[in-house]
């Protein structure tokens, strides 16, 4: 595959980044309140640049990757939703299985959006890769990721080490 599908669901767009994206994207991972659970330092205008070019890759490389995702009613860009393999030093490891991840903007949080695009990506993963177990790594103290992990079908928690320290491992069984 080499782009990213677009979807749509009832509020969303998921769709592949443009390069008109980045100072959205910027703003989102600029924001400490964003990245509290993502390393702790907000990302430059240049990190955050390298990091949506990524996004491409993955789809290239994997057939399976990030989207920006977008409110249908006014295009206003609300973060960004999808899977990665990133070969994770992950104790037990989750190399191979789809990886889910998601970011919002801090003013599209609390609107259901994270949950609505997850749902969106995963169903478009069980009818791409049926199948595939998919995978979430979340900061113990990231409740609102918790949750939406808990909407979007994971259903095993367990315990994981990512660089040395504890982390919540979910998985959503193949569908």
């Amino acid at each position: 595959m080499e782009a990213a599908p677009t979807l749509e669901t009832e509020r969303l767009r998921l769709r592949p980044f443009r390069a008109s994206d980045l100072d959205a994207q910027a703003a989102a991972m600029g924001d400490p309140t964003v990245v509290r659970h993502l390393g702790g330092h907000p990302f430059s205008r240049e990190e955050t640049w390298r990091k949506m070019l990524a996004a491409p890759g993955l789809w290239v490389m994997l057939g399976f990757g990030y989207w920006a995702v977008e409110r249908r009613e006014d295009g206003a860009y609300c973060g960004q939703v999808g899977f990665a393999d990133f070969k994770r030093d992950l104790s037990p490891s989750i190399e191979g299985t789809p990886e889910m991840g998601w970011i919002f903007a801090p003013q599209m949080h609390g609107r259901g959006y994270a949950t609505e695009a997850c749902l969106g990506a995963l169903a478009w993963l069980d009818g791409a890769l049926p199948g595939r177990e998919a995978t979430a790594i979340i900061s113990h103290a990231n409740a609102a990721s918790i949750r939406v992990a808990e909407k979007s079908g994971f259903s095993v928690r367990e315990e994981a080490l990512y660089r040395g320290e504890p982390i919540l491992l979910f998985r959503r069984p193949p569908r």
